[in-house]
């Protein structure tokens, strides 16, 4: 396994992060719990979870996932394992959780929560799930400035609970998901004020979106905050499977039809031709997809999700793959032709 440290920190991260928003749904607890071990045998100390899981978010489910992880965790050493959860935002998906967003009492009662379930007495890296504020994310195009919700700006109140709730030990370190420039930017700002400072986002990169170049990437280079990338596999859609027919009635995509963010025309046809591209170079195209991810600069982890061991070890195992300078200039050819197809 390779290590890369969390901006700002002396800590020591995987490459490679154990993603978990299967467990509850596609994996049973028994599942979780041998991908956890299988994890951390392999090298991998990061684990990534977050208050909704599993995905789809229900009220049935709500907290399964932190739920696995806490039996998982309090049988293992706490301190060789850096966790990462995150607090959902306000939004159609989670009105079973909240309604409010990142209010103090809700800040706090959804950290509570998740320590409880996680059978933890501290976060290492708690992230907000995605903005409180109307703008476009999830694979939304561009900016409507017309359609603006009642949100009122909160960035340093936000800061301030975050802060207490580190002063407390309950958290280690903060960071973002799903989040755009001006948010980053913003965050950054007001942590100069005594505040506690944003050091890594978590948000979708792959093969099929690289949006994050476009302008959180010279963010990221420049305040020295770390990408953690999710979906790199762009829900197995780069897995290729669903094109070579070797997908399951249990594959994720036939199980939950609504996640349609990577199944357009031209997704498919980018897909098509990156498959061809990595059997040209002599691997899988999950191996290359995966192996393009890892190698980016702004990458301090790769958050990477199956639903059995096989499935995982290819996953963890890209990060002995290097991707040549010749393959790179392939794949962006490939970018230019179809750039970004599932935003």
């Amino acid at each position: 396994m390779k290590y890369d440290t969390l901006p700002h920190t002396d800590i020591q991260v995987s490459k490679i992060c154990l993603g978990t928003m299967t467990y509850g749904k596609q994996n049973d607890e028994s599942e979780g719990h041998q991908q956890l071990n299988y994890a951390l045998e392999n090298g991998i100390n990061f684990i990534d979870t977050a208050e909704l899981y599993p995905v789809p978010a229900e009220a049935e489910t709500y907290g399964e996932t932190e739920k696995i992880i806490g039996t998982w965790l309090k049988t293992k050493n706490r301190s060789s394992v850096i966790l990462a959860s995150k607090i959902a935002g306000p939004g159609n998906y989670t009105k079973h959780i909240r309604s409010s967003g990142f209010s103090k009492s809700a800040i706090n009662e959804a950290l509570n929560k998740s320590l409880k379930r996680l059978q933890t007495d501290y976060i290492d890296l708690y992230q907000l799930h995605w903005p409180e504020r109307f703008t476009n994310t999830f694979g939304i195009r561009g900016y409507n400035a017309i359609n603006r919700d009642q949100w009122k700006d909160n960035f340093r109140e936000v800061l301030l609970t975050l802060k207490d709730l580190i002063q407390e030990g309950k958290i280690r370190h903060i960071g973002l998901s799903n989040e755009n420039p001006w948010g980053v930017m913003r965050f950054l700002e007001e942590s100069k004020n005594n505040l506690p400072r944003m050091i890594t986002i978590q948000n979708s990169y792959s093969l099929l979106n690289r949006q994050f170049e476009v302008g959180n990437a010279e963010i990221s280079h420049r305040e020295n905050i770390g990408l953690l990338a999710y979906s790199p596999l762009a829900c197995g859609v780069l897995s290729g499977k669903y094109i070579e027919g070797k997908d399951e009635p249990n594959s994720r995509l036939n199980l939950f039809k609504r996640f349609i963010r990577y199944s357009s025309e031209q997704s498919t046809l980018a897909t098509k031709k990156y498959l061809l591209l990595a059997n040209d170079f002599g691997m899988s195209l999950s191996t290359m997809a995966l192996a393009f991810v890892n190698q980016q600069k702004f990458v301090t982890s790769n958050i990477i999700g199956a639903t059995n061991l096989v499935q995982l070890k290819e996953n963890i195992d890209s990060i002995n793959t290097t991707i040549s300078s010749e393959l790179i200039k392939e794949i962006n050819l490939i970018h230019a032709e179809i750039p970004d197809p599932s935003t």
